[in-house]
């Protein structure tokens, strides 16, 4: 019979990474599973300059490493693995990672993270951080004097472009439709900012720079009837064009890494993101014992700070509703 571990943490974001200090210095000994995206998304950023406590910044992959090396400091250990499923059936969980290892846990924190959608077009590997972002907030402080160009026609983009006009020389927006997606106020704020202008019927097809200089451009198709992409495919003429740009940002959405709870009594909102129970445990879901932390629950806010609060408030959830179980089970010994 494989051992019942106290704590396992599934993702080594932020979010997990705090969940993990926290839980190990409870001598909860928690079992960290690294994910598909070991460190998460904050492994994309070059530097972090909004972390409370590093006024000269830090580099996402340097911040991610400390918060590891200071949970196994605490006891944390590590297993490489994705999570595939997890039965929520039995007294405890057992957990089923893709390279076949099973484990069992009382309790379970998820903290998996949102990918961000991509275009899939070249350059975009290599300029990921290097002047290429999905976050605004994050990046957009970078980008002083630029020519920016975001990609996305939603609220998110809006929001997006707005962040930038603060620090950006101009930000340009383009939309593969002639439509914005966005509700009519962001819409609004956005169309009324001189520093903003829109691109319709365009979509990006490559992106040029290097890690050493940055973006300095990208390769963009139209068509007035939008979906140019679509069109080039299927062999209808477009115009084609290169722009030069000093940043550029995806603002297409997320996806919440929660495939694996599909099949699990675990509510997920229409997006797939984990929605909390209302119970005196913040974190907790649905299924008594289940947590939930950082960008895997919280379409909103998705920063490291915020994401670093859920994980120890997930984590110190967890440690309650552990002592809790435990003094139930001593109360129901002593009526035996």
């Amino acid at each position: 019979m494989s051992e019942v571990h106290e704590v396992i943490i599934a993702g080594s974001g932020v979010a997990g990474l705090s969940a993990a200090v926290y839980s190990a210095r409870a001598d909860l000994e928690p079992i960290v599973i690294d994910g598909n995206e070991p460190g998460g998304q904050l492994t994309l950023t070059t530097d972090v300059e909004n972390y409370l406590g590093f006024p000269e910044g830090v580099g996402g992959t340097e911040l991610v490493m400390n918060g590891r090396e200071q949970a196994e400091r605490f006891g944390a250990e590590f297993h490489r693995g994705l999570v595939e499923a997890v039965d929520t059936d039995g007294e405890v969980f057992d957990i089923r990672l893709n390279s076949g290892d099973t484990f069992q846990t009382k309790a379970f924190i998820v903290a998996t993270g949102a990918s961000a959608r991509t275009l899939g077009v070249p350059g975009e590997d290599e300029l990921m951080g290097n002047g290429l972002s999905t976050c605004a907030t994050c990046d957009g402080a970078f980008h002083r004097g630029d020519d920016v160009l975001v990609v996305g026609g939603g609220d998110s983009a809006m929001e997006e472009a707005l962040f930038l006009s603060k620090f950006a020389d101009s930000v340009t927006v383009a939309h593969r439709r002639e439509e914005l997606r966005a509700s009519e106020i962001m819409a609004n704020r956005a169309f009324e900012n001189d520093t903003i202008d829109f691109r319709w019927n365009t979509e990006v097809t490559e992106i040029h720079g290097s890690a050493e200089e940055g973006v300095t451009g990208a390769t963009v198709v139209s068509h007035p009837d939008g979906h140019p992409k679509e069109k080039q495919a299927d062999g209808v003429d477009v115009t084609e064009e290169r722009i030069d740009l000093g940043g550029l940002f995806y603002a297409i959405g997320h996806v919440p890494n929660t495939r694996f709870l599909e099949d699990t009594p675990v509510v997920l909102d229409e997006r797939g993101y984990i929605q909390t129970a209302d119970s005196e445990y913040e974190t907790m879901t649905q299924v008594p014992g289940l947590f939930a932390a950082g960008d895997v629950m919280d379409p909103v806010y998705q920063q490291a700070i915020t994401a670093g609060g859920f994980g120890t408030m997930a984590s110190l959830d967890a440690e309650w509703w552990l002592e809790d179980q435990a003094a139930k089970d001593r109360a129901e010994t002593v009526e035996a």
